[in-house]
C-alpha cells in the first residue's frame, strides 16, 4: 500500500541507518513524545540500527499511561453505579486504580463495554435507552475532536442517556512542564505525528528557539522514524534548532483548524493531574458549562479521594525519561502483561510493554 509498504522497505531503512552512522559525531539523547513511536522503535528493532552516539528515551506520550490513578478510580466508581454502562477503549480496562480496575469490576458484574470509537458509544446509547452510557474520554488532542464529534452526534440525535467523563490531556503544557523539571540531558525531540496533524507545529517553536532543542515531527513506519532521527542528527551536527516536518504526507504547520474548532466548541482547558508529572495548569480538557448535561462528572457522583499508586511502581519515572523499564524492580517479575502493576505495562503504547515484548535482552 502506498505510504505504508514504501516506508517499510528494508533497503531504505538500512540506508537511512547508514546515513545516521556516517553523520552522527556528537553523542545525543533524543526523546520520542509519542507512544506509537516508542512501540515502533522497539517492534522494528530500530535501536539496534542506531550508532552508539545516538540514544532514544521515551517521554509522556502514552495517553493511557499518563492518566492519573484518581481518574481511573473515578471511572471505576461510575462502573459501580447502578444503571451506568461504561464504554471505553480496550487498553484502559486493565489499568489498575487505587483498589480495582475496570476489568475487575466487569468480572464482578459491572457493565463495562469495550468500543473502538466514541461513535460506537453513541450507538450503544441508542441501543440501550434504559441505561446511562458514559464514554471515558482518554487521550490527547488526537482523540478529543473525535469525542467532540460524538457529543455533537448525541446532541443531534437528542440522546439523554449519553455522557462523557473527560480525562483528556493537552501535549504543549506537558512538554513545558517536562522542560521545566530535572535536566534530562536531551538533545532534541521526536514529535508526535498524530497530535501534530491536529494542532500544528506552533507549540514546538519555543522548544526549538528558547530551549535550543531540535524538533522533528515524525511518521510511524520504520523509515519514517529513521529519517526523522537523521533529521535531528543533522540539526545537532549543523548546530541548528528548528522545527521540521518529516511526516509531510499527513502534517501541515497549521494543523487541522476544523478539528481544533470542533474540540474547542465542546471543551475548555482545565488544570489536570498527570501520572509522573503531577498537576499541570491548563493541561486537561473539561466540557464547557453549556454542555454540562453531557458531562458525566456532573451527572453522577464521580468524586474520589486522592489516588494511591503501587509503592514499587516507577511508571511515573519512566514517563519522565528518568529511568528505563528494567531499572524498575517490578519490571518483568511482579509486573508483567498478565499481571500489570502500572499502566506502562498495560497500554499498547506503553514503554514497559514495549521493552517486555521486544527489548528484554537489551
Amino acid at each position: 500500500m502506498k505510504h505504508v509498504d514504501e516506508y517499510r522497505d528494508p533497503a531504505m531503512a538500512k540506508e537511512l541507518a547508514a546515513q545516521i552512522r556516517r553523520t552522527s559525531k556528537t553523542p545525543v539523547r533524543f526523546m520520542e513524545l509519542c507512544g506509537t513511536h516508542t512501540m515502533a522503535l522497539a517492534r522494528h528493532g530500530l535501536h539496534a540500527l542506531l550508532p552508539p552516539t545516538v540514544s532514544m528515551v521515551s517521554g509522556p506520550g502514552c495517553p493511557v499511561c499518563v492518566t492519573a490513578t484518581e481518574e481511573i478510580d473515578r471511572a471505576v466508581k461510575l462502573a459501580q453505579t447502578p444503571g451506568v454502562v461504561v464504554a471505553t477503549f480496550g487498553d484502559l480496562v486493565r489499568v489498575p486504580g487505587s483498589h480495582a480496575s475496570l476489568a475487575r469490576e466487569r468480572a464482578g458484574g459491572a457493565a463495562v463495554e469495550v468500543v473502538y470509537s466514541p461513535l460506537d458509544a453513541v450507538a450503544l446509547a441508542e441501543k440501550r435507552p434504559d441505561d446511562q452510557v458514559v464514554f471515558l474520554g482518554i487521550g490527547f488532542e488526537t482523540t478529543a475532536p473525535t469525542v467532540a464529534a460524538a457529543l455533537l452526534m448525541a446532541e443531534q440525535k437528542g440522546l439523554t442517556n449519553f455522557s462523557v467523563l473527560s480525562a483528556h490531556k493537552l501535549l504543549p503544557p506537558a512538554l513545558a512542564a517536562l522542560l521545566s523539571g530535572p535536566n534530562l540531558g536531551l538533545s532534541g525531540f521526536l514529535c508526535p505525528g498524530h497530535v501534530t496533524t491536529v494542532i500544528g507545529t506552533a507549540c514546538y517553536e519555543p522548544v526549538a528557539h528558547e530551549h535550543g532543542l531540535p524538533c522533528v515531527v515524525a511518521g510511524f513506519e520504520p523509515a519514517d522514524v529513521l529519517a526523522s532521527i537523521l533529521m535531528l542528527v543533522n540539526q545537532v551536527e549543523q548546530r541548528r534548532s528548528e522545527v521540521e516536518i518529516q511526516y509531510k504526507r499527513a502534517v501541515r504547520p497549521e494543523g487541522n483548524p476544523a478539528a481544533v474548532a470542533l474540540m474547542n466548541r465542546f471543551f475548555e482547558p482545565v488544570n489536570a493531574p498527570w501520572r509522573g508529572l503531577g498537576p499541570i495548569p491548563a493541561s486537561g480538557l473539561a466540557l464547557r458549562a453549556e454542555y454540562g448535561h453531557l458531562d458525566a462528572a456532573k451527572r453522577f457522583d464521580a468524586s474520589v479521594p486522592p489516588g494511591k499508586d503501587h509503592p514499587g511502581c516507577r511508571c511515573g519515572d519512566v514517563l519522565r525519561g528518568l529511568i528505563t523499564p528494567p531499572e524498575c524492580k517490578l519490571f518483568a517479575g511482579v509486573c508483567n502483561p498478565s499481571a500489570p502493576v502500572g499502566p506502562c505495562m498495560v497500554s499498547a503504547e506503553g514503554t514497559c510493554a514495549a521493552w517486555y515484548r521486544y527489548r528484554r535482552e537489551d
